[in-house]
């Protein structure tokens, strides 16, 4: 068995193209519920099946996390005596229990694995990974490994807009936001993760002013330090790629910046129409 430290994540990092096989990691799925069928996310079901079926409203959709087995699995897989494996907010999905579940059964196989709650999601997830493989990959100790994660994932802000807060309520992840808002339809929510929660940052009147309340944010935040930023979007890609030109023009210290579509776990959790802005500061 080797003695690298290898890194796991599940599949909510929404990693650019390439960047898991770049660096060795491994990715356990999510699984998605529409109707009675389940499906396994980036696989078997994809953001275009949930954004149909949210729209259409024809059929239910909900998320279940990975199972200890799946995880267990992805530990041995990995060839590693040691593994730190990466994941979304435990405050929002049962993932990372079930990743500590499969630790404790794999501990008797000589394989320790530590379980690193970020307390966020999508790319505020994925650079806390990417910085965990990137230190792995130097050498790194499994104490250094850990802690560039844990680091990493303290050091980003993730700032979104939905059209709408009803597919979070349904999902029970805005909690009492949603009381804020009631019958305002008109109102327009900006949002951001906070403690591993999603929590309400500012009301706004109307779309066109939120994304550019959002973009701002996004500025503001970013600073003139180093910067990598990601914009995620769910069946909006013209106002994606438009929104990370506008951040590559005004963010002095950018070293990265990608744009991909949130995957069908947290599609089906905001709805269609969903920008995001995820910044990590280094």
């Amino acid at each position: 068995m080797s003695s690298r430290v290898a890194v796991v994540t599940d599949s909510t990092a929404y990693l650019p193209a390439g960047v898991a096989d770049k660096h060795g990691i491994g990715v356990v799925p999510l699984h998605v519920v529409l109707g009675t069928d389940t499906g396994i996310e980036g696989v078997e079901v994809q953001p275009a099946d949930v954004a149909a079926a949210l729209a259409g409203r024809r059929v239910s959709v909900s998320t279940s996390r990975p199972t200890p087995a799946e995880f267990a699995a992805a530990y041995r897989a990995c060839g590693a005596s040691c593994v730190v494996s990466v994941h979304l907010s435990g405050a929002l999905s049962g993932t990372v229990d079930a990743a500590q579940l499969a630790a404790a059964e794999v501990a008797g196989e000589g394989v320790e694995v530590r379980v690193v709650d970020t307390a966020t999601i999508a790319m505020g997830l994925g650079f806390a990974v990417i910085a965990a493989a990137e230190a792995a990959t130097g050498g790194a100790s499994a104490d250094d490994v850990e802690a560039a994660a844990v680091t990493a994932a303290a050091a980003s802000t993730t700032l979104f807009y939905v059209d709408t807060l009803e597919h979070l309520r349904r999902g029970g992840r805005i909690g009492a936001a949603a009381a804020l808002f009631g019958a305002a339809l008109a109102v327009k929510p900006l949002l951001h993760v906070v403690d591993g929660r999603i929590a309400l940052l500012e009301k706004v009147r109307t779309a066109g002013k939120a994304l550019s309340r959002l973009e701002s944010l996004a500025i503001a935040r970013a600073g003139d330090g180093p910067v990598d930023l990601a914009v995620h979007h769910l069946a909006a890609p013209d106002k994606a790629g438009a929104l990370a030109e506008r951040l590559r023009a005004a963010v002095p210290g950018l070293q990265s910046l990608y744009v991909s579509e949130v995957g069908a776990v947290v599609g089906a959790h905001v709805g269609p129409g969903l920008l995001g802005v995820v910044v990590s500061r280094r």
